[in-house]
């Protein structure tokens, strides 16, 4: 399960350094509802805006919020039965970012509607979400679980994963450990 808040960026997309100023000039609220109208005429359900900006009740993030120091946004959506990630950082704000990726979907619709359908899902192929690297989706916890939550998690994961098991490896093994410690820094 992808976590709108905080952000849950892909794991093996590299983050952009050096965000740059865009001339996008959209609100984040018009920037969100119609990234979310994008995906849904392209056939897109079940969307994921995952962000730094504190979400609201209905689970989309705030419009009004001063921007966070980490820009980045990456909507998930599943798409013809797969899982699709498009994220973007390569704006100094959340807005841009949200407006460059309805851009993006934008585009693809039309070279859809345009008649070339079959280059559609070939560009799709390298937007199929990866699995995560979150270290709270690496034991299995929804973000904000407490110390002993992490703990217990850990133990029950650590019977599967260890080398000494049957299916088990040093690299899950050393895979749940650094998730483990990053939490339990988080926690304290």
């Amino acid at each position: 399960m992808t976590e709108a808040f905080p952000l849950a960026w892909p794991s093996g997309k590299p983050r952009t350094r050096n965000p740059q100023r865009s001339r996008f000039d959209v609100s984040f609220a018009t920037a969100r509802d119609c990234l979310l109208h994008e995906i849904r005429l392209l056939g897109g359900t079940l969307p994921v805006l995952s962000t730094n900006i504190p979400l609201r009740r209905d689970g989309l993030p705030y419009a009004n919020q001063p921007q966070p120091s980490d820009r980045g946004v990456a909507v998930y959506f599943t798409h013809k039965g797969q899982q699709m990630c498009f994220c973007c950082d390569r704006w100094d704000s959340v807005a841009d970012n949200v407006q460059a990726i309805r851009k993006t979907i934008e585009a693809l619709r039309g070279i859809e509607r345009w008649g070339t359908g079959d280059m559609v899902q070939q560009a799709f192929t390298g937007f199929v979400a990866l699995p995560s690297n979150s270290p709270w989706d690496v034991l299995g916890l929804k973000a904000g679980a407490n110390r002993s939550e992490v703990e217990v998690a850990y133990r029950e994961k650590a019977k599967s994963c260890h080398p000494d098991r049957p299916g088990g490896s040093h690299e899950q093994m050393a895979r749940l450990n650094a998730a483990r410690d990053v939490l339990l820094r988080r926690v304290g």
